[in-house]
């Protein structure tokens, strides 16, 4: 058997975070109060799941998938009224898909994705002066 890419979901809880996925019939979830120990707990959980099979995983070697809420609460340096700025979104707009008061489309959640990858490989090509 082939070493299962996993991809787990992460969601921001009331008291903390949760994350969830299901590989090859194996449902793994786990939960925690910070995002460094969910992420500790995940590693855990997969590995214990997969023992047998004789796979280890890393951390880097799982996929994170976000809602709205649980991204901007674990990457808080992304402001979010730059980057509605930058998308062409309402700011008022972007805060209630944060919050979780309203639900973005599909089409709306897209386009906050682009821009956050935008971002992502702009830092990536960054080079500073020595």
């Amino acid at each position: 058997m082939k070493k299962p890419k996993i991809k787990i979901a992460v969601t921001k809880e009331d008291t903390g975070y949760s994350a969830t996925t299901l590989v090859n019939g194996s449902f793994i979830a786990t939960e925690a109060e910070s995002f460094e120990e969910l992420k500790a707990n995940i590693l855990e959980a997969v590995n214990f799941t997969f023992e047998e099979k004789g796979f280890v995983y890393g951390i880097d070697e799982i996929q994170f998938e976000y809602d709205l809420e649980s991204f901007f609460a674990f990457y808080k340096v992304i402001n979010a009224k730059a980057l509605s700025e930058r998308i062409g979104m309402n700011q008022s707009l972007l805060a209630q898909y944060i919050s979780g008061i309203k639900k973005p489309s599909v089409l709306q959640t897209k386009r906050i994705l682009q821009g956050v990858q935008q971002i992502g490989r702009e830092l990536s090509e960054v080079r500073f002066l020595l």
